[in-house]
C-alpha cells in the first residue's frame, strides 16, 4: 500500500496518501505540520526525526494512530478531510502520534499494563502544544476531558481494543465501499466478541 501511496518529503519527512484523491488529505496534512514548525519550531525538529512518514489511509480507530512497523502517524481521511476539524487540531493529532513515536525510540511500548499511562503523557503532550497556539484553548479543552475520561485502565485493556477494533473495522469497511458479506463477517465477529466479554465479565463476578 506505500508502494502505491502518492508522497512527497517535507524536511526529509514523508507524506503520503492511499487515497483515490490524495491531494486534499496531503495539503491538510502539510498545513498541520506547517502549523506546528511556525509555533513550536523545537518540537518540530523533534517530530521529523521520531517519525519517518505521515500516512493519510483508512485506519479502524477513524482518527489516527502510531504504526511502529514503518514508524507512521497514520491519519484517516475521516478525520483529515472533515471541513470542522481545524489545521491546529490535526497538527495536535501528529504531535500525539509522533510522541508515541518519541516513547518507543526510547524503549516504552504499548503493553496493557503501560498504555493508560503512555496515553495520558500524549495527551499532556497535546496539552503543552495546545499552550503555544493563539487559539489553543479548544484543543487544551479537549486534552484535558480525554486525560479525564480515558484515566482508567479498563479502558486500554487487550480485550477493549479489540472490541474497538471490530467495531472500527465494521465502518471502516463501510467508509470504503466494502461488499454487504464482509461487512456482516465484521459485524457477526463483533457482536460474538461483546457477548464472549459479557460472559467473561460476568464469571470474573461470580
Amino acid at each position: 500500500m506505500l508502494r502505491w501511496s502518492v508522497g512527497r518529503r517535507i524536511d526529509g519527512l514523508w507524506v503520503g496518501s492511499f487515497e483515490d484523491k490524495p491531494e486534499p488529505g496531503l495539503r491538510r496534512a502539510e498545513e498541520a505540520l506547517s502549523v506546528i514548525k511556525t509555533y513550536d519550531r523545537r518540537l518540530y525538529q523533534r517530530l521529523i526525526r521520531d517519525l519517518e512518514r505521515i500516512w493519510v489511509q483508512v485506519t479502524p480507530g477513524g482518527l489516527a494512530h502510531f504504526d511502529s512497523s514503518i514508524w507512521a502517524c497514520v491519519l484517516d481521511p475521516r478525520y483529515v478531510l472533515d471541513e470542522t476539524k481545524s489545521s491546529e487540531e490535526i497538527a495536535s493529532t501528529i504531535v500525539h502520534e509522533a510522541t508515541h513515536a518519541r516513547l518507543w525510540r526510547r524503549g516504552i511500548g504499548y503493553q496493557e499494563e503501560l498504555r493508560s499511562r503512555v496515553e495520558a503523557a500524549c495527551f499532556r503532550r497535546e496539552r503543552a502544544f495546545a499552550a503555544k497556539l493563539p487559539n489553543g484553548a479548544k484543543i487544551r479543552d479537549q486534552a484535558d476531558r480525554y486525560l479525564a475520561a480515558y484515566a482508567s485502565q479498563d479502558y486500554w485493556t487487550d480485550e477493549a481494543f479489540r472490541t474497538r477494533h471490530l467495531d472500527g473495522l465494521v465502518k471502516a469497511s463501510q467508509y470504503l465501499g466494502s461488499p454487504d458479506w464482509l461487512i456482516r463477517i465484521f459485524k457477526a465477529l463483533r457482536a460474538l466478541r461483546l457477548k464472549l466479554t459479557h460472559v467473561r465479565g460476568g464469571a470474573a463476578n461470580l
